[in-house]
């Protein structure tokens, strides 16, 4: 009976670690992908930045200029940052990844 018990108290233990890997794991794999969801928005940030700078560079005024017109075109080099930094690796989410990826590891170790 007491062979019975412990290795009921075995496979509990067991199952136990099972269910607080899985969760542990669960909770790294959700946090990595939040990580690198805010770096490639962070990385669209800073290409709308570069367009923007790019954009107020012009040497004169347009035929058309209007604050609409700013304002389509402020709207567009968003769009147009998502989509770069979706198709092109500039690095910039990498690297935020790789810096604050050890981080996140240390913190659910604890």
């Amino acid at each position: 009976m007491a062979d019975t018990m412990s290795k009921i108290s075995q496979i509990q233990t067991m199952a136990s670690k099972i269910v607080h890997d899985k969760q542990s794991t669960d909770i790294k794999n959700k946090n990595n992908q939040d990580l690198k969801d805010v770096a490639e928005q962070f990385e669209a940030i800073f290409v709308h930045q570069m367009l923007k700078q790019a954009r107020q560079s012009k040497l004169a005024e347009g035929i058309f200029s209007s604050e609409a017109q700013d304002t389509f075109n402020n709207m567009l080099d968003q769009e147009y940052s998502q989509i770069l930094s979706k198709k092109n690796n500039f690095g910039i989410a990498e690297g935020l990844i790789r810096q604050f990826g050890s981080h996140l590891n240390i913190e659910e170790s604890k």
